[in-house]
């Protein structure tokens, strides 16, 4: 009798816990975005008549503490509208609260959360639109850009004191796909963004430095990662038309638009074409396809899958050397071999993957691949080596890029504070089947197969680490491990085996820390090693070379928001190099230089005196310098010392916008020995839109004082064809003149 009274009791404790545990899972709060229904981590949720607080989890939700009904929650999150939600001990069910975006304010962007950066740039968005891929790069802070080859190559980079040529110390990805091509024909890194159509850009990621643990090759200078919208508001058709012939088509379709947001899809098509302001016409053409599908397949589990293409080609003008513009051989927009340019093309595929294992638990998985095509003709020296034909070069690039990435995240909550746990593996594989710098004449002609590989470049890469939140400290260490395995087949060796190999492996610790000494102040220091991969064809042909070259650096910094509309962050900066790349007017390979050392200050400014008017600035001050080598003959080549990007943007009249920005290239050393230097630039651009809910329209004026600037800039040894000796001077394209260009769209 006994023994039964305690089976029937246990059983009541059970179903009495069980009881319980459903009436508090019965009474759990969800909180997901109005627009796509996804779960909104880390929303703040103040109760008890905002005596206490909590946060929701990775899963967007949280558990209603029925000792505070009855009571107001009011639920607030950056970049949405703050909700109040009345709970009674009568609500026995879960709820689900849907968070309304808002346009970004600087008043909203906090200077202590994690996604501040982002934050930054999202604002920067909203307010200052881009329709261009040289536009997005310009809105990354104290990144700098320059074009050179007719509009088709990938821009040249500037970031944190490295003329970063077309990548090869900053990391660029698309949605986490590397954009990054190792061992590329034109440059180690080469990063094309032309794929990405502007207007499917919803953020901007990124972060200076070699910081961040799921960050790899080439995250020395910095990473910048675009992020695409997952739906659109609306389809959209726009127009645009100007200066040199210039036109652009842009169609923007909703696919599958449900509105409860469990699933949508969308397509976007571009089509781009100039004659450029050159006397060689540029023939610019460029078309586009993007297509994205998203889909919650249960509460927990979310599949996408997304598919870009685009086909370029261009006729350039190439760098043309500055004596033959001053002795009237040609002018600025004349050309001394008119048959440079080229065509490109890549075609990705990625999908994605969300798992939610639980309200502290998650798993992102993502896989991609990529199709690549590059041909460009180059003459950089003119008659220098071949007096009768010149110095005319072919490179070209084919090859298939696969790869996949996961990440675990688990959330703790401590007496103290909160601990996040992140760890991640993943692999990247370059299959090259053609790598070749060919000597022609005239596209035509083959005179000379100067170099000609296959091969395959793998990484193996993992990370963990930590990111640990007590009282008003952050501490974040991490550890990354890359391993690479080169194999090269070296075609015009005919003697050689069936192909040498190499293997390397780098180890990049990683510790930062932040102090939030309350919500106007925040102290910041980040310290890390990274790495820049070498060109497949040192690293092989040239075993004494060093495969991946370190770098080691800190940041030391504060982020101050004085008050609601002013936020000021300045920063000191180190690094020291291993091994510089420097250009050397695309001999085959990148040339592996010396040691170096960098180190300098950023300023970035982000001003908002009245709700319709928007500052900015960044001020990034670098110098740079060779460790190994004699005082005054020991600078880098072409490292950026002085530059300054900005704008300012009124909105008036319900609907009316106008916008100036500019942007400022200060001299620097173009030879070791500083014996010539680049020349400086100020130009400013000016963009006068209206809006309205279903169309607006733009003028954007470029260059709008038309100054004559040199957009980039070389030292090189060339020789033309009347000379009778070389001479070394600066070579140049000029940047656009004044030109105007018009848009019209339509929303539907």
């Amino acid at each position: 009798m006994k023994k039964n009274k305690l089976v029937v009791a246990f059983l009541v404790l059970c179903t009495h816990g069980i009881m319980q545990a459903q009436e508090i899972k019965e009474k759990q709060l969800f909180i997901k975005d109005a627009d796509d229904k996804f779960p909104i981590s880390d929303a703040l949720i103040l109760y008890n008549n905002g005596t206490d607080h909590t946060h929701s989890g990775a899963d967007g939700s949280f558990q209603l503490k029925s000792s505070s009904f009855p009571d107001t929650l009011v639920i607030s999150h950056d970049g949405y509208d703050q909700m109040k939600w009345v709970v009674s001990s009568g609500d026995k069910k879960s709820r689900t609260v849907f968070l309304q975006h808002k346009p970004f304010q600087i008043s909203e962007v906090a200077i202590n959360h994690s996604s501040f950066l982002s934050a930054i740039t999202k604002v920067d968005l909203n307010k200052f639109p881009v329709n261009s891929a040289q536009d997005l790069l310009r809105k990354v802070p104290g990144l700098f850009i320059a074009q050179h080859a007719g509009g088709g190559k990938a821009e040249q980079l500037f970031l944190r004191g490295f003329d970063a040529d077309h990548g090869t110390d900053v990391s660029v990805n698309v949605d986490g796909m590397p954009v990054n091509i190792v061992s590329h024909a034109h440059g180690q890194g080469y990063s094309d963004l032309h794929f990405i159509i502007p207007e499917t850009v919803n953020n901007i990621d990124f972060g200076k430095g070699a910081y961040y643990m799921d960050r790899g090759d080439f995250d020395t200078a910095g990473y910048v990662d675009f992020q695409t919208y997952d739906r659109l508001k609306n389809s959209m058709v726009k127009l645009e038309g100007g200066s040199f012939n210039s036109k652009r088509i842009l169609g923007m379709f909703n696919i599958i638009n449900d509105p409860v947001g469990r699933k949508n899809a969308y397509v976007a098509t571009e089509y781009n074409y100039t004659d450029g302001p050159f006397d060689v016409k540029q023939n610019f053409n460029r078309v586009n396809i993007f297509g994205k599908y998203n889909q919650w397949l249960t509460d927990n589990d979310y599949f996408n899958i997304q598919f870009s293409t685009f086909n370029s080609s261009w006729n350039a003008s190439g760098q043309i050397p500055e004596r033959a513009v001053n002795e009237g051989i040609i002018d600025r927009w004349g050309s001394i071999d008119p048959t440079e340019g080229g065509s490109t093309s890549r075609t990705n595929l990625q999908m994605n993957y969300k798992h939610i294992i639980s309200s502290s638990e998650h798993l992102d998985a993502m896989v991609w691949y990529s199709h690549y095509n590059f041909n460009l003709y180059s003459d950089f020296t003119f008659y220098l080596k071949d007096k009768d034909h010149g110095d005319e070069i072919q490179q070209t690039d084919g090859r298939d890029i696969y790869g996949a990435e996961f990440k675990y995240t688990k959330n703790f909550s401590l007496s103290n504070g909160t601990l996040d746990w992140i760890s991640g593996l993943g692999f990247r594989n370059d299959d090259i089947g053609t790598l070749q710098l060919n000597h022609v004449y005239r596209r035509d002609l083959l005179l000379d197969r100067l170099s000609d590989v296959t091969g395959v470049e793998t990484n193996l890469h993992a990370y963990s680490g930590l990111i640990w939140k007590t009282g008003k400290w952050t501490i974040n260490p991490g550890l990354r491990i890359d391993h690479f395995i080169f194999n090269l087949h070296d075609l015009l060796n005919v003697e050689a085996p069936s192909g040498p190999s190499s293997e390397a492996t780098r180890l990049s610790p990683k510790l930062n820390f932040s102090y939030a000494a309350n919500d106007k102040m925040m102290w910041f220091l980040k310290t890390g090693m990274g790495f820049h991969s070498n060109d497949i064809r040192v690293v092989v042909q040239e075993k004494n070379s060093k495969t991946l070259p370190y770098s080691v650096g800190g940041d030391l910094g504060v982020r101050l928001h004085p008050f609601k509309s002013l936020i000021i962050t300045p920063t000191l900066w180190y690094m020291f190099l291993q091994q510089e790349f420097v250009y050397v007017g695309d001999d085959a390979v990148v040339e592996p230089s010396g040691k170096s050392q960098r180190y300098g200050a950023d300023l970035g400014i982000r001003f908002q005196p009245l709700e319709n008017i928007y500052l900015n600035a960044d001020l990034n001050y670098s110098h740079a310098r060779f460790t190994g080598e004699a005082k005054g003959e020991d600078y880098v080549p072409l490292a950026p010392v002085v530059t300054s990007t900005g704008s300012v943007n009124w909105d008036f009249l319900n609907g009316f916008s106008l916008g100036l920005q500019y942007r400022y290239l200060g001299s620097r050393p173009a030879v070791e020995d500083n014996s010539i230097r680049t020349k400086s630039y100020f130009v400013n651009d000016l963009v006068l839109s209206y809006n309205r809910a279903k169309w607006g329209a733009n003028i954007q004026v470029n260059n709008l004082f038309d100054v004559k600037w040199n957009e980039a800039q070389f030292a090189t040894e060339t020789q033309l064809q009347n000379e009778t000796v070389p001479g070394t001077d600066l070579t140049y394209t000029p940047g656009i003149p004044f030109g105007v260009k018009v848009g019209v769209y339509y929303k539907f």
